[in-house]
């Protein structure tokens, strides 16, 4: 017995990194998922290639595997008929939604006296936009409903910090936990609980890239994550966590949108083994 058991949950970014790990697990405690991912390499000012529909072919092999239900939606969280055209059929194949992670994100880097206006529309368009409009699309029908539910939002520890070279990603992740703390006023009449998670660097193809790795390692010709871990560690308190991975996060996330939650809502919950209470 999950503690999801008979619950869908519709999961952004689903095609692989945190989104697929959430998929998956919120699917071992028995919910059905409807799974979206942008499957092409649609936002050119990202220096690493994005999921790919057989990305998100292989999150829903992970989820039926489970024994549950998953339909995958192809669609850029920035249009937000593309997003409401998701939830409409994964609505039609399963009713309802009670879960949603609104996890979809990209990561680039910036001096922001230096970032092209292109750079900062993708982050907060992606971000920030792609956040509202993935609630935006799936909230009517959960308050229509009457049942609660549970709203997770993907911010970061830049939604509670700055970081060099990162405005952007910080405007947009800070944007992120005041978006929260209005959405949980709002939906608490309806049972709705909304919260954040607040990760650290994490072991995805957003933290773990080239020009990542070139930006921690300065001088390095081709840095490899054993150029980089050093640095990457010293953000954090616990020794020697370069970055945490993905199904760290998804245990938040689970919990949060549990029973076990029931009274925890307008919260960004920090998983960044001590990197807000070092830099704060």
């Amino acid at each position: 017995m999950g503690t999801l058991d008979g619950k869908v949950a519709f999961v952004t970014g689903a095609g692989r990194g945190q989104g697929r790990s959430h998929a998956v697990r919120l699917a071992e405690e028995g919910a059905d998922v409807i799974a979206l991912d942008i499957c092409a390499n649609a936002v050119e000012t990202v220096g690493y290639p994005l999921a790919t529909s057989d990305d998100l072919k292989e999150t829903v092999a992970q989820v039926e595997a489970r024994g549950r239900r998953a339909l995958a939606g192809i669609a850029d969280v920035r249009d937000l008929g593309q997003v409401q055209k998701v939830v409409d059929a994964g609505l039609a194949e399963f009713g309802g939604i009670d879960v949603v992670c609104a996890n979809a994100g990209v990561g680039s880097w910036s001096v922001s006296w230096e970032m092209p206006e292109q750079v900062w529309k993708d982050m907060i368009d992606v971000n920030l936009t792609g956040v509202f409009n993935t609630v935006r699309a799936a909230l009517p029908s959960m308050v229509e409903r009457g049942e609660g539910g549970s709203v997770v939002l993907t911010s970061s520890t830049a939604g509670l910090l700055g970081y060099l070279n990162t405005a952007h990603y910080t405007a947009a992740k800070h944007g992120v936990i005041g978006f929260m703390k209005v959405l949980a006023l709002e939906l608490g009449p309806h049972r709705i609980r909304v919260n954040a998670v607040c990760p650290t660097t994490v072991n995805t193809p957003l933290v773990v890239n080239a020009p990542t790795f070139e930006l921690f390692a300065p001088g390095v010709t081709n840095p490899t994550a054993a150029d980089v871990h050093e640095p990457f560690a010293a953000l954090n308190i616990l020794p020697d966590v370069p970055w945490i991975e993905p199904e760290d996060v998804s245990e938040a996330v689970v919990w949060l949108c549990s029973d076990a939650a029931r009274y925890i809502t307008g919260v960004a919950l920090p998983i960044d083994a001590g990197n807000t209470v070092k830099k704060g």
